[in-house]
């Protein structure tokens, strides 16, 4: 089963958006092939009438329907996607998309207002409704979006975002019932995993490491957060120090070697192979990319 992750290149909004089936995509979130994924989508089903699978629960698809689906969830279609949604949209983006404000990467997007329906785990998908009276708006606002990435005028990175929210407002207030039950659902290991990393990825920090702090063996810990998650806590580390070092060169004047450091990686040389190989550029590329920075 394939596991995508979301690819990142510099100087483009990391956000993707697809018209369901009309430029459905390969390989990715709206595809129809069993698969799972590293970031976070909104799959608007605008007219449909079919079946999904998500981590084993079956779900029928009708106008209307929201899907938000989390990391690590099997999606997969019991019919092919152009027979199950007619007209639809899918939206993916990484979760350090929205900026929380504060430090802590991995509590923060789980805790983030607006991620709220993501951040209950990666065995209970939602579905949520759309009123009859809400569903153009929700188009427009989607091909909108698509509008502004295909383009790619100056400033788009910024209006991507600024799209983006507008849904994840929109999804936040749908008049449904499971607010409060999203805000009871813990998945109290991965927490504690996420707070452990949080705390400690400025520093050479191994699963050994991990798996310590939380009175477990390293084969355990990484059954469990990859059945949940689709991905090693060394990926985590990993994910965690790329997030920081993209903020620290888009958002400061911090020089390479000193950014490597400060995200866990004493050698500078292996930060900016790390970092090639997760982005295709180099950091100082990247920086030049970034908006505002040439």
């Amino acid at each position: 089963m394939p596991v995508f992750g979301f690819g990142r290149t510099a100087g483009i909004a990391p956000v993707g958006v697809a018209r369901v089936p009309q430029h459905t995509p390969i390989a990715e979130p709206a595809a129809g092939g069993t698969h799972t994924h590293d970031f976070l989508v909104l799959f608007y089903a605008h007219r449909a009438d079919g079946r999904l699978v998500i981590d084993n629960r079956r779900w029928t698809v009708t106008d209307g329907d929201l899907f938000v689906i989390a990391p690590g969830q099997v999606v997969s279609f019991l019919d092919p996607i152009d027979a199950t949604v007619t007209d639809g949209w899918a939206v993916w983006f990484p979760t350090d998309v929205v900026r929380p404000g504060t430090s802590g990467a991995y509590s923060s997007w789980r805790s983030h207002p607006l991620l709220l329906p993501f951040a209950h785990g990666t065995h209970r998908a939602q579905r949520l409704r759309i009123p009859p009276s809400d569903r153009a708006g929700w188009v427009g606002r989607l091909g909108s979006l698509d509008a502004e990435l295909r383009a790619r005028r100056d400033g788009h990175q910024e209006a991507a975002l600024a799209h983006l929210t507008l849904l994840l407002v929109a999804a936040a207030r749908l008049p449904t019932g499971v607010a409060d039950q999203l805000r009871s659902a813990e998945e109290p290991l991965l927490a504690a995993v996420f707070d452990v990393i949080e705390r400690r990825y400025q520093e050479p920090i191994s699963l050994a490491d991990v798996a310590a702090e939380l009175a477990l063996t390293a084969g355990h810990l990484t059954t469990v957060v990859r059945r949940k998650t689709g991905r090693t806590v060394h990926q985590w580390i990993a994910q965690r120090r790329m997030q920081q070092a993209r903020l620290l060169l888009t958002d400061t004047n911090l020089t390479v070697a000193t950014i490597s450091r400060r995200v866990g990686y004493p050698d500078v040389s292996y930060f900016i192979k790390r970092f090639r190989a997760e982005h295709g550029v180099t950091p100082t590329r990247w920086r030049d990319a970034a908006p505002g920075t040439s």
